[in-house]
Formats: structure tokens, sequence, C-alpha cells
């Protein structure tokens, strides 16, 4: 192998950036010609390709964001389109591509590698979502952003004696919700893998409230399918107590990575490079406990995310 791409695709996320610069100079470490690729697959389809160097990474570890760039890409999901994709690697030879993204952006690699490319997937997204790694790229820096906020939105929530939901993001996957709903020390999580109790969220506030607490603080992961409004409306209703919805949206998603998303993007960019270095097949880069692992691109994306129930009951009994 001597050329390879790097490219950032779906929604991004904090220590992107941290991930681009290692691949880029653990490719030139071990020799090999490294492209950036623009605006995720849309750019790959158009050509937006550009030969990197050492100093086309500096001074980006600490960015949130991509400097890529990314894209949803409608066209990639046509056969013309996917085939164009296709044929401007190999017109660029690039031999090995490493795809920086989520669930839907490593599916797209997935079908790539199918065309015979050689594909080193890295999970980036916040929503902590994919089954073959514990922790994704960003995850760590989103929920330490919700942590920040919800320290805020306590000292007006507490002032005013109301509760606040707090609605996160994550899609389907309630992790940002249950590790900062734990560390944020939240009265009630309500994530999208288990259903609403709406009879025993009120009831803890309502202890709460009789025990002179002063303020509620509900974390509601946006895959749950009661809506904010709807539930703010109903914890009025049946406590008596003002409730008012604060939603965080994109503001999970910037921001500086945390050391944790740094390291993390650093080590698996490395990974990825010295896996192409060795001609290795098709492989899904992801962390177990504290060790850098690698799957087959098809088993790791059958891979199913558990629920940390664990995570989830001491929460419960840390919030009485």
């Amino acid at each position: 192998m001597k050329t390879i791409g790097v490219i950032t695709s779906g929604g991004d996320s904090p220590g992107m950036n941290a991930a681009i610069r290692a691949v880029v100079r653990s490719a030139i470490y071990h020799g090999l010609k490294v492209y950036g690729i623009e605006r995720g697959y849309e750019g790959l389809i158009n050509g937006d390709i550009q030969e990197m160097n050492v100093a086309s990474v500096s001074d980006i570890i600490q960015r949130g964001g991509t400097i890529l760039r990314t894209a949803r890409s409608e066209d990639f999901m046509t056969s013309g389109g996917f085939q164009r994709a296709v044929d401007m690697l190999a017109n660029f030879e690039i031999e090995g591509l490493v795809v920086i993204g989520g669930d839907g952006s490593l599916r797209g690699a997935l079908k790539l590698s199918q065309e015979g490319v050689t594909i080193m997937g890295l999970p980036g997204t916040i929503d902590n979502d994919l089954g073959f790694t514990d922790f994704t790229i960003g995850f760590d820096t989103a929920v330490n952003t919700v942590l920040s906020s919800v320290g805020n939105i306590r000292d007006t929530s507490s002032s005013h004696g109301r509760s606040t939901v707090v609605e996160v993001m994550g899609r389907n996957c309630g992790d940002i919700a249950l590790y900062a709903g734990l560390a944020g020390g939240a009265e009630y999580i309500l994530i999208p893998e288990k259903e609403v109790d709406i009879n025993a969220l009120c009831r803890k506030i309502v202890q709460g409230k009789n025990r002179g607490k002063l303020h509620s603080i509900i974390i509601r992961a946006e895959g749950v399918e009661m809506d904010s409004n709807e539930l703010a409306s109903l914890i009025s209703q049946r406590t008596g107590l003002e409730t008012k919805v604060v939603v965080l949206g994109y503001t999970q998603r910037g921001g500086s990575p945390t050391a944790r998303d740094r390291l993390l993007a650093s080590k698996m960019g490395y990974r990825a490079v010295e896996l192409l270095k060795a001609d290795s097949a098709s492989r899904a880069i992801g962390i177990r406990g504290i060790q850098v692992v690698d799957y087959n691109m098809v088993e790791a994306m059958a891979m199913k995310r558990s629920l940390n129930t664990e995570l989830l009951e001491l929460a419960d009994i840390l919030s009485i």
C-alpha cells in the first residue's frame, strides 16, 4: 500500500480533527502518501480531494468539528453516485480509506469495502451507539458539555424552585443522558431503551420536595417517545411544580475535545495506518477497556449496543 485517504462523514464530533491528525502524520511517518477528502462522501463523488502533509494538520488537535468538513450525501445512496465514488478513489490511486463517522457513515464504508476498497472505520460520533466499541470519538466531550450546562441550569432551577427537563442528543442511544445524568446528579434519567414511568418520576419529584429539595433536574434523551414539552406539562399537572424545558441541541457537538477524546482519536488513527501499512483487510477500530481493538467490518457492524443497566441502577439509587 502506497496511497491512502481520510474522510469524515455524517454528523461532526469533537476529536475528529485529532483523528485526522493522527492518520496524516502516521501515514507520512510510514512513507505513505495521504489525501484528505472534503465534505464526506459528497466530496468524494465530486473529487474534492487534496494531498495532505505534516503542516496540513498543524494546530488542530484541540479544535472541535472537522477541518475536512462533512456533509450528508443522497447521491452516494444511488448506484450512479456510489460508482462514481469508487471510480474517484481509483482516479487518485487511493488503495486504503480511513472513514471517521457514525453508524450511517460506516455502513457506507462497508459498501465500499465490498467493492474491493480497503477500509479502516473509526467511530466518530457523540451518540456512542456503535456495538463494536465501548466509547466513540466525541462522546466524552459531549457528556462534559452537558455536565457544564446542567450545572448552570441547576443554579437557576434552585433559585426559582422549579423542575427542569434537559433534552440531550443521542438518537436511539441513551448513553449521553445516562452518563451525564449520573455524573450531574440528575433526579431522573429518561432513555429510549427504557419505557417512561411517569408515576415513578412524579413520585420522586414530590418526595424530594417534601424533604426540602429546591429543584429537580430531569435528563431526557431525544429518542424517548414522550416529547419534552409534553413531559414538562405532565410533571407540572401532576406535581404542581413549575417545569421548564431546555434543549441543548448542537452545543453538544462542538467545543474543544477532552483529553480522553484526543487520546482515543490519536490511538485509533495510528492503529488504522498500522493496519493499512500491513496490507490488512478492512477493519473497524474500537476500544475495549483500555485496549484499542479491531474487528472484521461485517462483524463489527452487526454488533448490537447494549444498555449499561448497572449505571442506570446506580443513578436511580444515588438520586433518592
